[in-house]
């Protein structure tokens, strides 16, 4: 069964093949890159459902290639990073990233996350509109819109929305929020919520509140009246 394309932008072959091999064997089309320019070049042409993205590229590194991605697109995107340092993961969530795996991984392991973060994000379509204080969060179309114009939002910034804003007036804990929006199978730690937090609040100003919940989490505080 063809599962769609999966883009690996990686320059060391052995890496490259062996992502290859894995993913292919469960239906998907794989297509492999080396470079950054490469990698974007085949995003436009060839439209593929996800990308694993190597940092360490030879030309434009991945956090660049991504940062130009998501000047564009929400198309999802999987690191790989040989740099295990808290600040080029977090640098990565904050440019939009899906999902991230330290070198070496296991590839099954890759594939299992590939999955993930595609059923996250090719969830059925709806017609259901969801209030975020001020804001309008269209869960069909997956746009968010302040006094009628669309704001841009990541793949998981827009999930985080939602999530909030399904329970709206309800303190939810971070592990709560990690659980549901990046899935039981993520191997991040909580501060993740806090960076994707702080882009969301940034990106909607005034229009909605998502107050802190002192040693818990977060609260989509809904809109007064």
């Amino acid at each position: 069964m063809d599962k769609g394309t999966v883009l690996v932008v990686e320059d060391e072959p052995n890496i490259a093949d062996l992502v290859d091999l894995y993913l292919s064997r469960e239906g998907f089309r794989v297509l492999k890159k080396a470079t950054g320019e490469d990698g974007l070049a085949a995003i436009r042409d060839q439209r593929p459902r996800l990308v694993v993205l190597d940092v360490g590229l030879p030309d434009i590194d991945g956090l660049e290639v991504c940062r130009r991605i998501r000047a564009t697109s929400a198309l999802p995107v999987i690191f790989l990073t040989a740099r295990a340092d808290e600040i080029d993961r977090v640098l990565g969530l904050e440019l939009g990233a899906d999902d991230y795996l330290t070198k070496p991984f296991a590839p099954a392991e890759l594939v299992a996350r590939v999955k993930a973060v595609l059923r996250r994000t090719d969830g059925p379509q709806t017609a259901e509109i969801l209030q975020a204080g001020h804001a309008v969060v269209d869960v069909g179309r997956r746009e968010i819109r302040v006094e009628d114009a669309a704001v841009d939002f990541t793949t998981k910034e827009f999930d985080l929305l939602r999530f909030l804003a399904e329970r709206a007036g309800l303190a939810m804990s971070r592990q709560q929020i990690l659980d549901h929006v990046w899935g039981h199978d993520w191997y991040g730690d909580e501060r993740t919520v806090d960076v994707h937090i702080a882009q969301v609040r940034k990106k909607l100003g005034a229009s909605c509140t998502i107050a802190t919940v002192r040693g818990l989490g977060y609260r989509l505080e809904p809109a007064s009246r």
